[in-house]
């Protein structure tokens, strides 16, 4: 089994890189670490970066995991060989690129790229966020397939990923820590990223970003309201190139692996998204962008 140890980063493109990376630092308030050949790497905790926006085709590029070490990394790509998975390791510019060692690149089953990296890179100085929205650090990913059930099976069957809730079919809600979940999974037509999290330091702090918000005409996608899976309580946001963001506070942890059974929340039912019961509709999916793997010539059905 391919052990997870966390989420990395989001690469995603940006067709006006200019006006997604001002709002990524005067809106959301990440630190913008480093811009070089088109490419401007943003932070929100001790990573170099977790969110890459790269000049070019809007649309989401890869999300990254990572995985212990070398040994873990070369045992990922057999596993995933053995199952079928097309595999290929990037080089040594690409790793760079990402601010990685080294990392390889597979599609799951329904065209979502995904990188495993080794040895991401650490900054020891202070995160200096562009405003002060009480981030804490980047908190899980959520991706877009047409059907979350064999979503499921493919991260439970070859990855530690464990369902910690069922919204229906609508949505598959994995841990891979303690974390309720650092990925998941929501019911989409087509392959993309649903939206990325940003833990924030309290409840006032959801509060506060939801009024600056308002007050610079951000669109709120959905909340304030709680999440009664992992009873954090979050604001969705809409920013340039199509990303959804969310600030969330109070997720649960699950302490006792042995105890916990995984729930199954109606989404018809009232508070099944969100228990305070406001207005709750489906977020905005940035689609995946479709690149052959490193190393690998396009096909006729490849951009």
């Amino acid at each position: 089994m391919i052990e997870l140890t966390d989420i990395a980063y989001v690469r995603s493109g940006a067709a006006d890189l200019d006006t997604a990376v001002r709002f990524a630092v005067d809106v959301v308030g990440m630190e913008l670490t480093a811009q070089e050949d088109g490419v401007a790497y943003l932070r929100a905790d001790q990573r170099h970066h977790c969110l890459a926006l790269v000049e070019g085709e809007s649309g989401v590029i890869s999300s990254g995991f990572t995985v212990r070490d070398e040994d873990a990394l070369a045992a990922a790509e057999t596993e995933l060989e053995k199952a079928g998975v097309a595999v290929a390791r990037g080089g040594a510019e690409e790793a760079r690129s990402r601010r990685v060692r080294d990392f390889l690149a597979f599609d799951d089953p329904f065209g979502n790229r995904i990188d495993l990296v080794i040895d991401q890179v650490t900054l020891t100085a202070p995160v200096r966020h562009g405003r002060e929205a009480g981030i804490t650090e980047f908190g899980h990913l959520c991706l877009d397939a047409p059907d979350v059930r064999e979503a499921y099976r493919f991260w439970n069957g070859l990855f530690n990923a464990r369902v910690s809730d069922w919204i229906g079919d609508w949505a598959c809600l994995m841990r891979i820590d303690q974390v309720h979940h650092k990925l998941a999974v929501f019911q989409g037509s087509r392959p993309g990223l649903c939206h990325i999290n940003f833990q924030v330091d309290s409840l006032d702090d959801v509060m506060r970003n939801w009024h600056f918000l308002e007050a610079n005409g951000v669109e709120i996608e959905m909340g304030p309201g709680r999440h009664p899976q992992s009873t954090a309580v979050f604001v969705y946001f809409k920013g340039p190139e199509g990303i959804t963001y969310e600030y969330s506070w109070g997720v649960r942890l699950i302490t006792d692996e042995d105890a916990w059974r995984p729930r199954y929340f109606d989404p018809a039912e009232p508070g099944s998204i969100d228990m305070w019961q406001g207005p709750t509709r489906r977020v905005h999916t940035q689609p995946q962008i479709r690149r052959p793997l490193p190393g690998r010539p396009a096909t006729g059905s490849e951009g």
